[in-house]
Protein backbone atom coordinates (compact mmCIF):
# COMPACT_ATOMS: atom_id res chain seq x y z
CA UNK A 1 0.00 0.00 0.00
CA UNK A 2 3.02 2.65 0.96
CA UNK A 3 4.71 1.52 -2.17
CA UNK A 4 0.97 2.19 -4.02
CA UNK A 5 0.62 5.86 -2.35
CA UNK A 6 4.43 6.61 -3.35
CA UNK A 7 4.20 5.73 -6.81
CA UNK A 8 0.87 7.78 -6.80
CA UNK A 9 2.65 10.62 -5.34
CA UNK A 10 5.56 10.61 -7.73
CA UNK A 11 3.10 10.11 -11.08
CA UNK A 12 0.73 13.50 -9.73
CA UNK A 13 4.04 15.61 -8.91
CA UNK A 14 5.53 14.74 -12.47
CA UNK A 15 1.96 15.58 -13.60
CA UNK A 16 2.25 18.76 -11.73
CA UNK A 17 5.88 19.87 -12.20
CA UNK A 18 4.94 18.76 -16.12
CA UNK A 19 1.87 21.33 -16.30
CA UNK A 20 3.94 23.41 -14.74
CA UNK A 21 6.39 23.61 -17.08
CA UNK A 22 3.95 23.84 -20.14
CA UNK A 23 2.69 26.59 -18.59
CA UNK A 24 6.03 28.25 -18.14
CA UNK A 25 6.60 28.07 -21.58
CA UNK A 26 3.31 29.48 -22.88
CA UNK A 27 4.05 32.54 -20.64
CA UNK A 28 7.84 33.05 -22.87
CA UNK A 29 6.19 32.45 -25.96
CA UNK A 30 3.51 35.12 -25.31
CA UNK A 31 6.03 37.64 -23.65
CA UNK A 32 8.11 37.24 -26.04
CA UNK A 33 5.87 38.12 -28.99
CA UNK A 34 4.56 41.04 -26.90
CA UNK A 35 7.89 42.68 -26.13
CA UNK A 36 9.41 42.03 -29.87
CA UNK A 37 6.17 42.75 -31.81
CA UNK A 38 3.70 44.14 -29.61
CA UNK A 39 1.50 47.25 -31.54
CA UNK A 40 0.21 48.64 -28.23
CA UNK A 41 3.28 51.70 -28.33
CA UNK A 42 2.72 52.44 -31.38
CA UNK A 43 -1.03 52.39 -31.27
CA UNK A 44 -0.97 54.58 -28.25
CA UNK A 45 0.96 57.02 -29.56
CA UNK A 46 -2.21 57.40 -32.93
CA UNK A 47 -4.30 57.54 -30.27
CA UNK A 48 -2.68 60.32 -28.01
CA UNK A 49 -1.26 62.32 -31.59
CA UNK A 50 -3.41 62.07 -33.88
CA UNK A 51 -7.01 62.23 -31.63
CA UNK A 52 -5.90 63.38 -28.29
CA UNK A 53 -7.60 63.51 -24.90
CA UNK A 54 -10.76 62.21 -25.30
CA UNK A 55 -13.72 63.54 -23.22
CA UNK A 56 -17.19 61.69 -23.55
CA UNK A 57 -19.51 63.54 -25.66
CA UNK A 58 -16.82 65.22 -27.25
CA UNK A 59 -15.87 65.05 -31.21
CA UNK A 60 -12.59 63.95 -30.21
CA UNK A 61 -14.21 60.97 -28.04
CA UNK A 62 -16.28 60.21 -31.09
CA UNK A 63 -13.37 59.23 -33.43
CA UNK A 64 -11.18 57.26 -30.78
CA UNK A 65 -15.16 54.87 -30.90
CA UNK A 66 -14.24 54.19 -34.47
CA UNK A 67 -10.37 54.11 -33.98
CA UNK A 68 -10.78 50.94 -31.13
CA UNK A 69 -13.16 49.38 -33.45
CA UNK A 70 -10.71 49.38 -36.32
CA UNK A 71 -8.12 48.40 -34.32
CA UNK A 72 -9.82 45.17 -32.84
CA UNK A 73 -10.35 44.23 -36.36
CA UNK A 74 -7.14 44.77 -37.23
CA UNK A 75 -5.91 42.37 -34.19
CA UNK A 76 -8.46 39.61 -35.51
CA UNK A 77 -11.17 39.72 -33.58
CA UNK A 78 -14.00 38.02 -34.85
CA UNK A 79 -16.35 40.12 -34.10
CA UNK A 80 -16.50 43.52 -33.36
CA UNK A 81 -19.72 45.93 -32.39
CA UNK A 82 -20.09 49.28 -30.81
CA UNK A 83 -22.55 49.20 -27.40
CA UNK A 84 -25.02 52.38 -27.20
CA UNK A 85 -24.12 54.13 -24.20
CA UNK A 86 -26.73 57.50 -22.58
CA UNK A 87 -23.52 59.47 -21.47
CA UNK A 88 -23.10 63.39 -19.71
CA UNK A 89 -21.65 66.27 -21.74
CA UNK A 90 -20.05 68.56 -19.29
CA UNK A 91 -17.60 71.18 -21.14
CA UNK A 92 -14.99 73.25 -19.88
CA UNK A 93 -15.06 76.69 -21.87
CA UNK A 94 -12.92 79.52 -20.82
CA UNK A 95 -11.78 79.99 -16.94
CA UNK A 96 -9.31 81.76 -14.65
CA UNK A 97 -8.68 82.34 -11.12
CA UNK A 98 -7.14 85.29 -9.70
CA UNK A 99 -5.83 86.73 -6.00
CA UNK A 100 -5.63 90.03 -4.60
CA UNK A 101 -3.29 90.57 -1.46
CA UNK A 102 -2.96 93.78 0.66
CA UNK A 103 -0.88 95.69 -1.77
CA UNK A 104 -3.54 95.62 -4.40
CA UNK A 105 -2.81 93.92 -7.18
CA UNK A 106 -4.45 90.64 -8.66
CA UNK A 107 -2.21 88.08 -9.44
CA UNK A 108 -3.35 84.95 -11.98
CA UNK A 109 -2.94 81.51 -10.00
CA UNK A 110 -2.80 77.82 -12.47
CA UNK A 111 -5.92 76.08 -12.08
CA UNK A 112 -8.54 73.57 -13.63
CA UNK A 113 -12.21 73.31 -13.10
CA UNK A 114 -13.48 70.29 -11.50
CA UNK A 115 -15.03 67.77 -13.51
CA UNK A 116 -18.62 68.14 -13.26
CA UNK A 117 -18.74 71.48 -11.82
CA UNK A 118 -20.82 74.58 -12.89
CA UNK A 119 -19.24 77.47 -14.00
CA UNK A 120 -19.95 81.55 -13.15
CA UNK A 121 -21.75 81.79 -16.13
CA UNK A 122 -18.92 83.69 -17.47
CA UNK A 123 -19.29 86.08 -14.62
CA UNK A 124 -16.61 87.34 -12.00
CA UNK A 125 -17.52 85.65 -9.05
CA UNK A 126 -15.10 87.25 -5.86
CA UNK A 127 -14.64 87.12 -1.99
CA UNK A 128 -11.95 86.62 0.83
CA UNK A 129 -10.52 82.91 0.81
CA UNK A 130 -10.53 81.10 3.94
CA UNK A 131 -8.06 77.85 4.62
CA UNK A 132 -8.85 74.41 6.10
CA UNK A 133 -6.76 71.58 6.21
CA UNK A 134 -9.51 69.17 7.17
CA UNK A 135 -12.82 68.17 7.04
CA UNK A 136 -13.04 68.09 10.91
CA UNK A 137 -11.70 71.50 10.54
CA UNK A 138 -14.40 72.53 8.04
CA UNK A 139 -16.96 70.89 10.49
CA UNK A 140 -16.50 72.56 13.32
CA UNK A 141 -16.50 76.34 11.24
CA UNK A 142 -20.21 78.20 12.15
CA UNK A 143 -22.08 78.96 9.35
CA UNK A 144 -21.71 82.60 9.47
CA UNK A 145 -17.79 82.44 9.29
CA UNK A 146 -18.59 80.87 5.77
CA UNK A 147 -21.37 82.62 3.92
CA UNK A 148 -20.41 85.05 1.59
CA UNK A 149 -16.85 83.35 1.11
CA UNK A 150 -14.61 81.13 -0.51
CA UNK A 151 -13.22 78.17 1.09
CA UNK A 152 -9.98 76.88 -0.01
CA UNK A 153 -9.40 72.94 1.09
CA UNK A 154 -5.67 72.69 1.54
CA UNK A 155 -5.50 68.61 2.26
CA UNK A 156 -2.26 67.51 1.23
CA UNK A 157 -1.21 63.91 -0.98
CA UNK A 158 -0.36 61.50 2.02
CA UNK A 159 3.77 61.05 1.09
CA UNK A 160 4.00 58.40 3.46
CA UNK A 161 1.99 55.48 1.85
CA UNK A 162 4.00 53.09 -0.33
CA UNK A 163 1.08 52.27 -2.39
CA UNK A 164 0.40 55.74 -3.57
CA UNK A 165 -3.68 54.76 -4.08
CA UNK A 166 -4.23 54.75 -0.45
CA UNK A 167 -3.27 58.26 -0.15
CA UNK A 168 -5.23 59.01 -3.26
CA UNK A 169 -8.36 57.59 -1.80
CA UNK A 170 -7.55 59.81 1.41
CA UNK A 171 -7.60 63.12 -0.53
CA UNK A 172 -10.02 62.01 -2.88
CA UNK A 173 -13.10 62.96 -0.40
CA UNK A 174 -12.50 66.36 -0.93
CA UNK A 175 -12.38 66.23 -4.70
CA UNK A 176 -16.17 65.18 -4.61
CA UNK A 177 -17.40 67.17 -1.83
CA UNK A 178 -15.90 70.51 -1.73
CA UNK A 179 -18.19 71.95 -3.71
CA UNK A 180 -21.56 70.81 -1.77
CA UNK A 181 -20.06 71.25 1.36
CA UNK A 182 -18.92 74.71 0.67
CA UNK A 183 -22.53 75.64 -0.29
CA UNK A 184 -24.37 73.84 2.82
CA UNK A 185 -22.41 76.63 4.25
CA UNK A 186 -23.50 79.19 2.15
CA UNK A 187 -20.01 80.01 0.39
CA UNK A 188 -19.26 81.01 -2.85
CA UNK A 189 -17.00 78.18 -4.17
CA UNK A 190 -14.71 75.82 -3.82
CA UNK A 191 -10.69 75.43 -4.28
CA UNK A 192 -8.75 72.54 -3.53
CA UNK A 193 -4.93 71.28 -3.67
CA UNK A 194 -4.87 68.89 -6.23
CA UNK A 195 -4.53 65.18 -5.72
CA UNK A 196 -1.14 65.19 -6.57
CA UNK A 197 2.36 63.07 -5.07
CA UNK A 198 4.52 65.79 -7.33
CA UNK A 199 6.32 68.69 -6.18
CA UNK A 200 5.09 70.81 -8.63
CA UNK A 201 2.44 73.47 -9.87
CA UNK A 202 0.37 71.41 -11.95
CA UNK A 203 -2.83 71.18 -11.50
CA UNK A 204 -5.03 67.98 -11.08
CA UNK A 205 -8.79 67.87 -12.41
CA UNK A 206 -11.49 64.87 -11.23
CA UNK A 207 -14.86 64.14 -10.71
CA UNK A 208 -16.60 65.87 -8.41
CA UNK A 209 -20.24 65.11 -7.01
CA UNK A 210 -22.94 67.65 -6.38
CA UNK A 211 -25.56 67.21 -3.50
CA UNK A 212 -29.17 67.39 -4.07
CA UNK A 213 -30.10 70.28 -1.72
CA UNK A 214 -27.67 72.73 -1.83
CA UNK A 215 -27.19 75.08 -4.56
CA UNK A 216 -24.53 74.42 -7.51
CA UNK A 217 -21.23 76.39 -6.58
CA UNK A 218 -18.18 76.37 -8.33
CA UNK A 219 -15.19 73.74 -7.05
CA UNK A 220 -11.16 74.10 -8.78
CA UNK A 221 -8.10 72.27 -8.35
CA UNK A 222 -4.74 74.28 -8.22
CA UNK A 223 -1.26 72.57 -8.01
CA UNK A 224 1.00 71.56 -4.72
CA UNK A 225 2.85 74.87 -5.36
CA UNK A 226 0.37 77.50 -5.33
CA UNK A 227 -1.38 75.99 -2.90
CA UNK A 228 1.80 76.52 -0.81
CA UNK A 229 2.04 80.01 -1.86
CA UNK A 230 -1.40 80.62 -1.37
CA UNK A 231 -1.38 79.02 2.81
CA UNK A 232 1.84 81.34 3.50
CA UNK A 233 0.10 84.51 2.28
CA UNK A 234 -3.35 83.55 4.31
CA UNK A 235 -1.18 82.92 7.55
CA UNK A 236 -0.45 86.55 7.58
CA UNK A 237 -3.03 88.88 5.72
CA UNK A 238 -6.38 88.74 3.87
CA UNK A 239 -6.74 87.25 0.29
CA UNK A 240 -9.68 87.49 -2.28
CA UNK A 241 -10.04 85.47 -4.38
CA UNK A 242 -11.51 86.13 -7.81
CA UNK A 243 -13.02 83.16 -10.18
CA UNK A 244 -14.14 83.06 -14.00
CA UNK A 245 -15.86 80.15 -15.02
CA UNK A 246 -17.78 78.57 -17.98
CA UNK A 247 -17.51 75.02 -17.56
CA UNK A 248 -20.93 73.38 -17.10
CA UNK A 249 -23.31 70.48 -17.58
CA UNK A 250 -24.60 70.03 -21.34
CA UNK A 251 -27.34 67.57 -21.04
CA UNK A 252 -27.00 63.96 -22.30
CA UNK A 253 -26.30 62.91 -25.81
CA UNK A 254 -25.61 59.30 -27.05
CA UNK A 255 -22.59 57.30 -27.92
CA UNK A 256 -20.54 54.00 -27.62
CA UNK A 257 -18.40 51.59 -25.90
CA UNK A 258 -16.44 49.62 -28.09
CA UNK A 259 -16.41 45.60 -28.09
CA UNK A 260 -14.71 43.04 -29.73
CA UNK A 261 -13.84 39.06 -28.94
CA UNK A 262 -12.44 36.19 -30.05
CA UNK A 263 -15.70 33.18 -29.89
CA UNK A 264 -14.51 30.20 -27.53
CA UNK A 265 -13.78 26.77 -28.97
CA UNK A 266 -15.45 24.87 -25.59
CA UNK A 267 -18.30 27.46 -25.03
CA UNK A 268 -19.10 30.74 -24.90
CA UNK A 269 -18.68 31.71 -21.48
CA UNK A 270 -17.08 35.32 -21.19
CA UNK A 271 -13.82 36.37 -19.81
CA UNK A 272 -13.41 40.35 -20.15
CA UNK A 273 -10.33 42.62 -20.51
CA UNK A 274 -10.17 46.00 -20.69
CA UNK A 275 -10.03 49.60 -20.14
CA UNK A 276 -11.64 52.93 -20.57
CA UNK A 277 -11.64 54.92 -23.94
CA UNK A 278 -12.28 58.45 -22.65
CA UNK A 279 -10.04 60.71 -20.87
CA UNK A 280 -9.91 63.90 -19.34
CA UNK A 281 -9.89 67.39 -21.75
CA UNK A 282 -6.14 67.97 -20.71
CA UNK A 283 -3.21 65.72 -21.66
CA UNK A 284 -3.39 62.64 -24.00
CA UNK A 285 -5.02 60.36 -21.87
CA UNK A 286 -1.85 58.28 -22.22
CA UNK A 287 -1.39 56.44 -19.03
CA UNK A 288 -5.45 57.27 -17.66
CA UNK A 289 -6.61 55.29 -19.67
CA UNK A 290 -4.90 54.79 -22.99
CA UNK A 291 -2.51 52.43 -21.80
CA UNK A 292 -5.36 49.94 -20.51
CA UNK A 293 -6.74 50.73 -23.84
CA UNK A 294 -4.37 49.68 -25.82
CA UNK A 295 -3.04 46.94 -23.11
CA UNK A 296 -6.35 45.06 -23.74
CA UNK A 297 -6.21 45.15 -27.55
CA UNK A 298 -2.78 43.49 -27.15
CA UNK A 299 -4.58 40.69 -25.43
CA UNK A 300 -6.82 39.53 -28.07
CA UNK A 301 -4.10 40.04 -30.80
CA UNK A 302 -1.58 37.90 -28.82
CA UNK A 303 -3.86 34.98 -28.63
CA UNK A 304 -4.84 34.64 -32.51
CA UNK A 305 -1.07 35.65 -33.35
CA UNK A 306 0.37 32.43 -31.40
CA UNK A 307 -2.79 30.55 -32.64
CA UNK A 308 -3.60 29.77 -28.77
CA UNK A 309 -6.91 28.10 -28.71
CA UNK A 310 -9.07 29.57 -26.22
CA UNK A 311 -11.73 27.69 -24.52
CA UNK A 312 -13.90 30.65 -23.36
CA UNK A 313 -14.77 34.04 -25.46
CA UNK A 314 -12.25 36.17 -24.90
CA UNK A 315 -13.64 39.85 -24.88
CA UNK A 316 -12.14 43.29 -24.97
CA UNK A 317 -14.11 46.03 -23.92
CA UNK A 318 -13.07 49.63 -24.31
CA UNK A 319 -15.66 51.72 -22.03
CA UNK A 320 -17.54 54.91 -22.41
CA UNK A 321 -17.12 57.55 -20.09
CA UNK A 322 -15.66 55.76 -16.76
CA UNK A 323 -13.70 59.66 -16.23
CA UNK A 324 -16.92 61.57 -14.87
CA UNK A 325 -19.68 59.51 -15.25
CA UNK A 326 -19.19 55.17 -15.68
CA UNK A 327 -21.86 55.03 -17.91
CA UNK A 328 -20.23 52.46 -20.41
CA UNK A 329 -19.28 50.34 -17.36
CA UNK A 330 -23.39 50.31 -16.06
CA UNK A 331 -24.45 49.80 -19.11
CA UNK A 332 -22.22 46.92 -19.65
CA UNK A 333 -23.05 45.67 -16.89
CA UNK A 334 -27.18 46.10 -17.24
CA UNK A 335 -26.86 44.44 -20.57
CA UNK A 336 -25.08 41.00 -19.21
CA UNK A 337 -27.97 41.04 -16.43
CA UNK A 338 -30.67 40.88 -18.77
CA UNK A 339 -29.32 38.65 -21.58
CA UNK A 340 -27.96 36.29 -18.51
CA UNK A 341 -24.99 36.26 -20.11
CA UNK A 342 -22.63 33.88 -18.73
CA UNK A 343 -19.23 35.81 -17.69
CA UNK A 344 -16.23 33.70 -15.66
CA UNK A 345 -13.64 36.87 -14.57
CA UNK A 346 -13.00 40.57 -15.94
CA UNK A 347 -9.95 42.80 -15.51
CA UNK A 348 -9.45 46.03 -15.69
CA UNK A 349 -6.15 48.26 -16.86
CA UNK A 350 -7.14 51.62 -15.37
CA UNK A 351 -3.56 52.30 -13.36
CA UNK A 352 -1.14 53.53 -15.59
CA UNK A 353 1.40 51.87 -18.36
CA UNK A 354 4.18 51.15 -15.59
CA UNK A 355 5.69 48.34 -15.21
CA UNK A 356 3.36 45.34 -13.67
CA UNK A 357 4.34 44.78 -10.12
CA UNK A 358 1.19 42.95 -9.13
CA UNK A 359 -2.83 41.62 -9.62
CA UNK A 360 -5.25 42.69 -7.29
CA UNK A 361 -7.84 40.13 -6.67
CA UNK A 362 -11.70 40.68 -5.76
CA UNK A 363 -13.38 37.26 -5.70
CA UNK A 364 -13.86 34.37 -3.21
CA UNK A 365 -10.73 32.53 -1.45
CA UNK A 366 -10.85 29.51 -3.52
CA UNK A 367 -10.50 31.30 -6.48
CA UNK A 368 -7.99 34.31 -5.08
CA UNK A 369 -5.82 30.79 -3.91
CA UNK A 370 -5.88 29.42 -7.24
CA UNK A 371 -4.50 32.37 -8.47
CA UNK A 372 -1.96 33.11 -6.04
CA UNK A 373 -0.69 29.61 -6.41
CA UNK A 374 0.53 30.45 -10.11
CA UNK A 375 2.41 33.23 -8.79
CA UNK A 376 5.57 31.79 -9.66
CA UNK A 377 5.08 31.86 -13.12
CA UNK A 378 4.44 35.95 -12.74
CA UNK A 379 7.26 36.25 -10.97
CA UNK A 380 10.02 36.51 -13.70
CA UNK A 381 7.92 38.67 -14.97
CA UNK A 382 8.34 40.80 -12.04
CA UNK A 383 4.96 40.20 -10.46
CA UNK A 384 5.02 39.24 -7.06
CA UNK A 385 1.65 41.47 -5.41
CA UNK A 386 -1.33 39.61 -4.97
CA UNK A 387 -2.39 41.09 -1.90
CA UNK A 388 -5.07 43.77 -3.17
CA UNK A 389 -8.80 43.23 -3.00
CA UNK A 390 -10.05 45.65 -5.25
CA UNK A 391 -10.86 46.01 -9.13
CA UNK A 392 -11.58 48.32 -11.53
CA UNK A 393 -14.24 51.08 -11.57
CA UNK A 394 -16.07 49.92 -15.21
CA UNK A 395 -16.41 46.16 -14.15
CA UNK A 396 -17.83 46.61 -10.63
CA UNK A 397 -21.31 45.86 -12.13
CA UNK A 398 -19.88 42.56 -12.76
CA UNK A 399 -18.37 42.38 -9.40
CA UNK A 400 -21.74 42.90 -7.88
CA UNK A 401 -23.22 40.09 -9.87
CA UNK A 402 -21.02 37.87 -8.34
CA UNK A 403 -18.45 37.68 -11.47
CA UNK A 404 -14.43 37.32 -10.13
CA UNK A 405 -12.60 40.81 -11.06
CA UNK A 406 -9.33 41.82 -10.98
CA UNK A 407 -7.29 44.95 -11.62
CA UNK A 408 -3.53 45.04 -12.79
CA UNK A 409 -1.27 46.67 -10.54
CA UNK A 410 1.60 48.83 -11.90
CA UNK A 411 4.76 50.33 -10.10
CA UNK A 412 2.19 53.55 -8.27
CA UNK A 413 4.95 55.29 -7.87
CA UNK A 414 4.69 58.29 -10.77
CA UNK A 415 1.10 57.60 -11.75
CA UNK A 416 -0.71 60.38 -9.02
CA UNK A 417 2.39 62.74 -10.45
CA UNK A 418 0.33 63.16 -13.69
CA UNK A 419 -3.35 62.09 -13.15
CA UNK A 420 -5.84 64.27 -14.15
CA UNK A 421 -3.34 66.62 -15.89
CA UNK A 422 -1.76 67.99 -19.10
CA UNK A 423 1.34 66.05 -17.85
CA UNK A 424 -0.38 62.77 -18.80
CA UNK A 425 1.16 62.63 -22.51
CA UNK A 426 2.20 59.67 -24.77
CA UNK A 427 6.25 60.83 -23.76
CA UNK A 428 5.58 59.89 -20.09
CA UNK A 429 4.79 56.34 -21.42
CA UNK A 430 7.58 53.59 -21.69
CA UNK A 431 7.68 51.26 -24.02
CA UNK A 432 8.62 48.16 -22.15
CA UNK A 433 6.74 49.10 -18.85
CA UNK A 434 3.61 49.61 -21.29
CA UNK A 435 4.20 46.02 -23.24
CA UNK A 436 4.92 43.87 -19.91
CA UNK A 437 1.36 44.77 -18.89
CA UNK A 438 -0.04 43.88 -21.60
CA UNK A 439 2.53 40.54 -21.44
CA UNK A 440 1.19 39.48 -18.16
CA UNK A 441 -2.92 40.43 -18.75
CA UNK A 442 -2.53 38.08 -21.55
CA UNK A 443 -0.69 35.32 -19.16
CA UNK A 444 -3.23 35.59 -16.47
CA UNK A 445 -6.30 35.21 -18.88
CA UNK A 446 -4.15 32.47 -20.62
CA UNK A 447 -4.48 30.95 -17.30
CA UNK A 448 -7.38 31.81 -16.74
CA UNK A 449 -9.28 30.60 -19.99
CA UNK A 450 -7.43 27.17 -19.25
CA UNK A 451 -8.50 26.33 -15.51
CA UNK A 452 -11.44 27.64 -15.37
Amino acid sequence: MKKLLGTSFLLLSMAVFGQAKEDSIQFSQISLEILNNGKGYTELKDLTKNIGHRLSGSAAYEKSVQWAAQKLRDAGADKVWLQEVMIPVWERGKESLHIQTSNGKWKSLKMLSLGNSEGTGGKDVSGEIIMVKSLEEYDQLPAEKVKGKIVFFNHPFNQGYVQTFLGYRDAGVYRRTAASLTAKKGGKFAIIRSLSSAFDDVPHTGAMKYDDDVPKVPAVAIGNTTADELEKLLNNQKVTAKLNSNCGMKGEKLSHSVIGEITGKKDKSVIVVGGHLDSWDVGEGAHDDGAGIVQSIEVLRTFKKLGIKNNHTIRVVCFANEENGLKGGLQYGKTVKESNEKHLFAIESDAGGFSPRGISLEMNEPQRNQIISWGNLFLPYGVYNFEGRYSGADIYPLRDMGVPTAELVPDPQRYFDIHHTEEDTFEKVNRRELLLGAAVMTQLIYMIDKNW
